[in-house]
């Protein structure tokens, strides 16, 4: 199936107060951007987000304070805050001298609040408070956990911030990643919000370092499976060094479900549009480009497709617009309870 973006959006028909019960599962700047449109659309906005980065400034406070990792939760939280913008220019500040040079006044806040609030989770919910924050941003655990993947010649690679550079070096492709402790639990609160959604949606982002990682906490994968929510996968626009160099989107696909250890995704929504020639020769230097549409394999495998032009260039790089992409899954979403309310 292959649904062109409507231009008239039908907008919460039919769904409770609010709009519909959205969970959004991913981390770095891939969950963060998606957030910023579905937030236009719903305020029953959950989002799960990744707890193994180890790089930049969340690597700082996690070795010199043995707290877990705030960049990608700061990050969430301040595209789902409606708050003014120099706010935001404070809490996304960083320090240029010092030995804060490169840590973000974020951090170092929600630092503040883990000690005050004596827990991770609450320290989230507090700034969520402050920020007047539109629906949950909730760690998918609270476990210390380590971030591994595997190569296909057999290499362990420790860390999230390792993987990439490791795996491009070698130009070994990832195999599977897994996480240290093995078995870890999950934020409960997470999984009920899985379970009551009415869509979850999985990207876009890194693939190995940012969203499979969520797959392997204990009962995520299994709930999202069998939740009745429409399991929804927005595929990335470009393939990513040192992740996912030469992945069509059923290489994307396959990963997913690899590590869920079941078929969870439904819908692929993908981008059809072309990314300006200067920027995709930059991509070229590289090595990457276009993540190819395979769409037979794709149909092959059941899962329906939605497409529409989703390029934006920000500072340089090539992402998702939010607004057209969120519109895109809200015209899906009522799309599809249309149909099933008139069967």
């Amino acid at each position: 199936m292959s649904i062109k973006r409507s231009k008239k959006l039908i907008k919460h028909n039919g769904w409770v107060i609010g709009g519909p019960k959205i969970v959004a599962i991913g981390g770095g700047t891939g969950l963060s951007t998606i957030l910023r449109g579905l937030k236009t659309h719903t305020s029953n906005i959950t989002a799960i987000v990744t707890m193994a980065d180890d790089g930049g400034g969340s690597g700082m406070l996690r070795n010199d304070l043995g707290m877990l990792p705030p960049g990608d939760i700061r990050n969430c939280i301040l595209a789902l805050a409606n708050t003014e913008p120099i706010m935001e220019k404070l809490m996304q500040y960083r320090f240029k001298e010092g030995i804060l040079k490169g840590q973000s006044f974020g951090n170092l806040f929600i630092a503040a609040l883990n000690d005050i609030c004596g827990s991770f989770d609450n320290a989230v919910k507090e700034i969520s408070n402050v920020l007047a924050v539109t629906g949950k941003v909730i760690p998918v655990t609270l476990d210390n956990i380590t971030l591994y993947a595997e190569l296909e010649d057999g290499t362990i690679v420790k860390g999230e911030s390792q993987i990439p550079k490791i795996q491009f070096n070698s130009n070994k492709k990832i195999k599977r990643v897994f996480l240290e402790p093995e078995v870890c639990q999950p934020m409960e609160e997470a999984l009920a919000a899985i379970k009551e959604a009415d869509a979850v949606i999985i990207g876009p982002g890194s693939l190995y370092t940012s969203i499979i990682p969520n797959f392997m906490v204990k009962d995520v994968a299994e709930t999202i499976y069998e939740s009745k929510a429409m399991k929804i996968y927005v595929c990335n626009i470009m393939t990513q060094k040192g992740e996912t160099l030469g992945y069509s989107l059923t290489d994307h696909i396959n990963a997913i479900n690899s590590h869920a250890k079941r078929d969870i995704i439904e819908y692929a929504i993908v981008n059809s549009g072309s990314v300006p020639e200067e920027f995709a020769i930059k991509y070229m230097d590289e090595y990457a480009t276009a993540v190819e549409i395979d769409w037979e394999k794709v149909n092959e495998m059941g899962i329906k497709t939605v497409e529409g032009d989703f390029v934006r260039i920000d500072r340089g790089y090539v992402r998702h617009d939010y607004n057209k992409l969120s519109e895109c899954i809200f015209t899906l979403l009522n799309q599809e309870r249309k149909d099933h309310n008139t069967k």
